[in-house]
């Protein structure tokens, strides 16, 4: 058998459970490479997690950035390969379809998506897409959301990118059968992440005031918005569950972290649809002429 490569990329992990998952993994023996959009982030994130983290500079929306890095990556660790890919930057935009430009579902998918098949396609070599691989097959780890399986109102652009990424995902997994990398979704439900601050934040329910969905918005805000943030793991907890996954020897396809899992999973899933929808309807008020 070769040797299993030590190295593994991350992408956005500046914050959250990128920040988290770049710490775990250089607490046990590898050497993570990080993307950041910012030097000052690249900075910091050396400090912090010490001289086994290795920032990337790259944004996933420039596809040029990209390919320098994938190239510079190659050029460094190119006899050991990657070990692992984790495809973890994301955005979220809220808001009701109605009132949302189509340059919001065009950023996050951009983000979500696009960015995620760009990054995947530039490194795919060095997880052992390419003859001669000196390693053994990396992995790929795809951070998806409970949102992949179950869409809540108010949240399309972000519950379509990570639908879109659960298929993916599901296609890329059977092809890469052919390389021996695996393919790994993770699906985690309420986490306690600066995501929320940055597209669903505390002002959507004012952007959209005068909107007919006004006082819907304003109720999912103050409930499941808050509840993430405040009831939510913490992005260490999730982090560490995530390791633990992609260690295995034969891991799971999917992975569900899901908090308070009977409500936030397993109901949402075995009720009939047209059940949620009235519950949705009563609890956001969004009954026809009320």
């Amino acid at each position: 058998m070769m040797a299993k490569s030590k190295n593994i990329l991350i992408t956005g992990a500046s914050t959250g459970i990128g920040y988290d998952l770049a710490k775990v993994f250089v607490r046990n023996g590898y050497t993570v490479f990080g993307s950041v959009r910012k030097q000052a982030d690249a900075d910091r994130l050396s400090k912090e997690i010490g001289e086994n983290f290795k920032p990337l500079l790259f944004d996933v929306t420039d596809h040029a950035s990209v390919d320098l890095a994938a190239k510079t990556l190659n050029d460094e660790i190119g006899e050991t390969g990657l070990g692992g890919l984790i495809n973890n930057a994301g955005i979220a935009i809220g808001g009701p379809m109605l009132d949302l430009s189509i340059e919001d579902y065009r950023q996050q998918f951009e983000v979500n998506v696009i960015g995620l098949i760009k990054v995947t396609k530039a490194f795919l070599p060095l997880l052992g897409a390419r003859e001669g691989h000196n390693s053994d097959p990396g992995r790929i780890v795809q951070i998806s959301s409970v949102a992949g399986k179950i869409g809540m109102p108010f949240m399309s652009p972000y519950v379509g990118s990570k639908h879109a990424v659960e298929g993916l995902s599901e296609s890329l997994r059977r092809e890469l059968q052919l390389f021996g990398i695996k393919v790994i979704v993770i699906g985690p439900g309420p986490i306690k992440t600066p995501i929320w601050n940055k597209g669903v934040t505390e002002d959507t329910s004012l952007k959209f005031k005068d909107s007919p969905f006004a006082e819907s918005v304003n109720i999912f805000q103050n409930t499941f918005v808050k509840d993430a943030i405040t009831n939510g793991w913490t992005s260490e907890k999730a982090a560490g569950i995530i390791f633990s996954a992609f260690e295995k020897r034969n891991p799971k396809a999917r992975y569900a972290l899901v908090p308070q899992r009977l409500k936030n999973w397993i109901l949402p899933r075995l009720l009939p649809s047209k059940a949620l929808d009235k519950f949705v309807q009563k609890n956001l008020k969004l009954k026809p002429g009320k």
